[in-house]
């Protein structure tokens, strides 16, 4: 584990596991499975982007992953750790996407999840996905 310090960063971090309350802990799969054929999952970069695709923007009809907040995945022994930003600073719904984006991963057996909020690059449009820019009318 490595330490470093990111001016104006926010790290939301949770185990899901900690609290059972009235099914906001629910998470619905939408296109992500398992690999039945192997009996311990083990997550990767690529898995990982995948799982995330089901975390949509609550504001708009898109994935955090094609809207280009996600900027950099690491995983090691089903420890994940998440570089994220959000559409401006002042979005109000940073908690509740990371959150989602931590019960998914926790959902398909993910130990512990981190994820650090950074400003730097900040988010811009030409982050998006062509299929993310179609869906917005871009």
């Amino acid at each position: 584990m490595y330490t470093k310090v990111i001016m104006k960063k926010i790290i939301f971090k949770k185990n899901i596991n900690e609290n059972a309350d009235s099914g906001q802990n629910e998470v619905k799969m939408t296109n992500f499975k398992k690999d039945t054929d192997k009996s311990d999952f083990v997550f990767t970069q690529e898995t990982v982007f995948d799982a995330l695709k089901n975390v949509m923007d609550p504001e708009l009809p898109v994935s955090i992953v094609d809207l280009g907040l996600i900027y950099s995945v690491e995983t090691a022994d089903n420890n994940i750790s998440i570089k994220m930003t959000l559409t401006t600073p002042g979005c109000s719904m940073g908690s509740a996407i990371s959150k989602q984006a931590e019960n998914v991963l926790y959902a398909l057996g993910a130990k512990n999840v981190l994820i650090e909020i950074v400003w730097d690059p900040p988010w811009n449009p030409n982050m998006m996905s062509d299929e993310a820019k179609q869906k917005l009318g871009m």
